[in-house]
């Protein structure tokens, strides 16, 4: 039985040896929303996988138990709410829907959980950082959470130039990581010929804007969609991934030492 292991394609008696404190459970957490004209609804569920999964790879490698979860494919989805298509949660059944899952795998054994985020949403990325906050501490009875966040501002330096701007959304940073990961999902007709949109987002979102429209991204995106590659996304998924375990080096050293 190999050590990483994706849940939702597993049977109960192929978890039993997996479920405990020193294995790693990644939950990945996207959206369903608009991503331009090019991407498809579920592109945020298809980037947090894709770092959950690369990084229980590494944490194979490593010798390290590592479990990718079924993805959570709804968030705190306001600002691309004047689209069809955007499905969001309240903050507080957000939360919520995070917390039974910890305290449910808590009961259950596990110790270890990263919450792999691909939704940038400021509001959406402020519960993940509350869940955290509130699952802070391993002992032998709770389960620690810990939150890679990559929006801040030291990970966020190892990611490209668009994603540091905040010109990101179905840009060249997330377009590019579908194309790697699942071509098919990219409308690459409708790609190639987007021009670059900036629209000033972090500037926008300072200035209390709270929609994509409302900051002037008439087709639902920005950045520049038509520079992806796929050899970029690779790049910027192992970045990801990087990030993701020296997360998990600074919580739990002692996976890493054994």
């Amino acid at each position: 039985m190999p050590l990483k292991m994706d849940i939702a394609r597993s049977t109960w008696k192929e978890l039993a040896s997996v479920m405990g404190p020193e294995s790693v459970f990644l939950l990945p957490i996207g959206s369903t929303e608009p991503h331009g004209p090019h991407l498809a609804l579920d592109t945020d569920v298809t980037i947090a996988v894709a770092q959950a999964r690369l990084s229980a790879e590494v944490l194979e490698d490593a010798g390290i138990k590592a479990v990718v979860l079924p993805a959570l494919p709804y968030g705190v989805t306001r600002f691309a709410g004047d689209f069809p298509g955007a499905i969001s949660l309240r903050p507080g059944t957000l939360w919520a829907l995070i917390e039974d899952l910890i305290l449910t795998l808590e009961e259950a054994g596990v110790r270890r959980i990263v919450l792999c985020n691909a939704h940038l949403e400021p509001e959406h990325i402020e519960v993940i950082r509350g869940v955290a906050l509130d699952h802070s501490e391993l002992t032998p009875t709770k389960a620690h959470a810990i939150f890679p966040d990559h929006t801040r501002r030291k990970p966020a330096a190892l990611l490209s130039k668009e994603f540091q701007s905040g010109e990101c959304h179905a840009g060249e940073y997330e377009t590019s990581i579908v194309q790697a990961v699942d071509p098919e999902a990219v409308r690459e007709s409708a790609r190639q010929a987007l021009p670059a949109v900036e629209i000033g987002l972090i500037k926008g979102i300072a200035e209390g804007k709270t929609t994509f429209a409302e900051m002037g991204a008439e087709e639902c995106y920005c950045g520049d969609p038509a520079a992806a590659t796929a050899a970029h996304g690779e790049e910027q998924l192992n970045v990801l991934a990087t990030i993701v375990i020296d997360a998990c080096r600074a919580a739990w050293p002692t996976l890493f030492s054994s």
